[in-house]
């Protein structure tokens, strides 16, 4: 695996992961970006949204149970002016005739096999969650 960051312009830049995925980064005018892309932090935050949406859809048909909407939040938070994530709060809201045990056991097996999870785990960023069901339209 790899990924290659070239500068663009200003302070942006195109990352790809050299399978022909690319993302822009930048910062936010406030702090001299164009506001071209996400920062690389909040990339960091949508990384791991994504991969526990990723996860507990593989998870969840390992157990033989559906789905019809999975959406994941994840909330970092920064305590007393830390550099980095010191808390990440997980939100996962899904529509499912499955059980509350069912849903609890796939998000246990979820966080445990996520890798940019276990990423954030492994730096010490303390990880809650929350599950909710959504409701049918």
């Amino acid at each position: 695996m790899k990924a290659t960051t070239t500068w663009t312009q200003g302070i942006s830049s195109v990352i790809t992961d050299n399978r022909g995925h690319e993302t822009i980064v930048d910062l936010p005018e406030v702090k001299g970006g164009q506001d071209l892309g996400p920062t690389a932090f909040e990339l960091c935050l949508m990384s791991y949204s994504g991969c526990v949406n990723t996860i507990f859809n593989i998870v969840s048909k390992k157990m033989r149970f559906e789905f019809s909407a999975l959406e994941v939040d994840t909330i970092g938070h920064q305590k007393d002016g830390a550099p980095t994530f010191t808390d990440v709060e997980v939100e996962l809201r899904v529509e499912t005739e499955a059980s509350d045990e069912k849903i609890e056991s796939c998000l246990q097996k979820t966080l445990k096999m996520c890798p940019v999870g276990v990423l954030f785990h492994q730096a010490g960023v303390n990880t809650t969650y929350k599950i909710m069901r959504l409701q049918k339209a």
